[in-house]
């Protein structure tokens, strides 16, 4: 069975996915209730894995607000692409789903199969943000 802390040793992050790929099968069916004893080691960083996880959030959330433009630029994006627009949908779709994509060739044909089927023409010109206009712009060109 898997062991979590083969993952927290950091060999995993060094091998080829043909080099994993025995331990992933090895693991296709396995017993729920061992397994997420092994997993929820991976869960808990400890009290200095807290620490380091909070000091890197401080830092990021004081760079993005140091910044003039970085919450208007990104609110202007979302506004544009919001979820109750269908390319606001394929999106997030497309994001979440390359999330989970195993290698570039599969990740190639996802995006050109979600971002071929929107109306991209429809958001050029809606917005003042320049991001908004490269974006639109290279999602029609790219559809």
């Amino acid at each position: 069975m898997f062991k979590a802390s083969h993952v927290l040793q950091g060999d995993v992050l060094t091998q080829t996915a043909a080099e994993f790929f025995p331990v992933i099968s090895a693991n296709y069916s396995v017993d729920e209730a061992a397994y997420l004893t092994e997993l929820l080691q991976l869960a808990d960083p400890g009290d200095t894995g807290i620490a380091a996880i909070r000091s890197s959030a401080r830092t990021l959330i004081e760079d993005v607000r140091s910044r003039d433009n970085a919450v208007d630029t990104l609110d202007a994006l979302l506004r544009q692409y919001s979820l109750d627009t269908q390319e606001g949908l394929m999106l997030m779709c497309l994001a979440e789903a390359l999330l989970r994509v195993p290698d570039a060739a599969t990740a190639d044909a996802l995006i050109r199969d979600k971002l071929s089927a929107a109306e991209w023409e429809r958001h050029l010109g809606q917005s003042d943000s320049v991001l908004v206009y490269f974006a639109a712009w290279g999602l029609v060109l790219t559809g």
